[in-house]
């Protein structure tokens, strides 16, 4: 019998505890509390998340294989990686410059991988099953907008803010950074080795893998939480709109691929899952890629809306409401 991923979650009553971790992060730093986690160990945690989910899920989709429901999954989330970038730029366009639109675009046509954790964790404990290959659609999902976030820059945005024509396009270097950053080639990597060790190699690594997962997302949520508050303060000076865009994308997303999910006849936990990484936004990728092809656009404005007001929304309003949407469509 091969393994699943509702081994090994915590307990939940009525709210998942490292989602009330998250909140104490931030109520920690709203106080100006000294509680601080080291930025080394703020990466191990963050590598050990994406090893884990990968592997797991790369275990679960050895073992149920790519069906209907597998391929389908795998076309919406690729579907959604590709639009969500297209109308996004136009909506930001209205209210920044081209630059701070194309990494707009690109933030929230990508992902979370912390809000899909979230979320597996959440599906764990309300026993709502879903498979594996829902891993394999979050890596789909992380590049696309990047890609088309800076082409759209580049064919409509006209020069740079100094004036000068926009850099010749450097496809190789574009490519290289969407699809081989870290986080992609290791998702991609233990995704991998998953699904040529199967259940033997779970076994292996079950006390570290599943057993240890929770007690990681925990402080992992708890230092996102620090962070997120300290970057409320950079959004003050912007004005409500783009603060009410960081929530109201995000429902605008999951509605749209909860009506996907409806029409292909998804499995509500696959469906679930598929909105979330929909209206998720991206505050670890997009960013690394944005300082290099987009330097024009201010990380004072698409960092904080994701980390500080989407993040916060989604894995504490968002996904309840989620499912909630999900389950009365179905």
């Amino acid at each position: 019998m091969s393994p699943t991923l509702a081994e090994g979650g915590v307990s939940l009553v009525g709210i998942s505890p490292p989602v009330l971790f998250f909140f104490l992060g931030m109520v920690a730093a709203l106080v100006r509390s000294n509680l601080r986690v080291p930025p080394q160990v703020t990466k191990l945690l963050s590598l050990y998340l994406l090893w884990a989910i990968g592997f797991r899920g790369g275990v679960e989709l050895q073992a149920a294989g790519l069906g209907r429901e597998e391929l389908l999954s795998l076309g919406a989330a690729v579907f959604m990686a590709v639009i969500v970038p297209l109308y996004a730029y136009w909506l930001f366009r209205r209210w920044v410059d081209a630059p701070n639109a194309a990494a707009l675009a690109a933030t929230y046509g990508s992902i979370s991988a912390v809000t899909f954790v979230t979320a597996c964790t959440v599906l764990q404990q309300s026993k709502v099953p879903y498979g594996g290959h829902m891993v394999a659609a979050m890596a789909l999902m992380e590049s696309p907008a990047i890609v088309i976030s800076v082409l759209l820059l580049r064919t409509f945005g006209g020069p740079s803010a100094s004036g000068a024509a926009a850099p010749r396009l450097r496809w190789g270097h574009l490519l290289h950074e969407s699809f081989l950053n870290g986080p992609v080639l290791l998702l991609l990597g233990s995704l991998t080795i998953g699904v040529l060790t199967g259940a033997d190699g779970y076994a292996l690594f079950k006390p570290l893998c599943t057993d240890l997962f929770s007690g990681v997302l925990v402080f992992f949520l708890l230092d996102l939480g620090l962070v997120a508050a300290r970057q409320l303060r950079h959004l003050r000076r912007r004005g409500p709109a783009l603060i009410l865009l960081a929530v109201a994308l995000p429902i605008v997303n999951a509605t749209i691929a909860a009506a996907i999910g409806h029409v292909l006849g998804l499995q509500e936990g696959n469906a679930i899952l598929l909105v979330v990484l929909s209206a998720s936004a991206s505050y670890i990728a997009v960013p690394a890629a944005m300082r290099l092809m987009v330097p024009d656009a201010s990380p004072g404005i698409y960092l904080p809306m994701a980390l500080a007001i989407t993040f916060p929304f989604n894995i504490g309003v968002g996904i309840p409401l989620f499912m909630w949407i999900v389950r009365m469509l179905n």
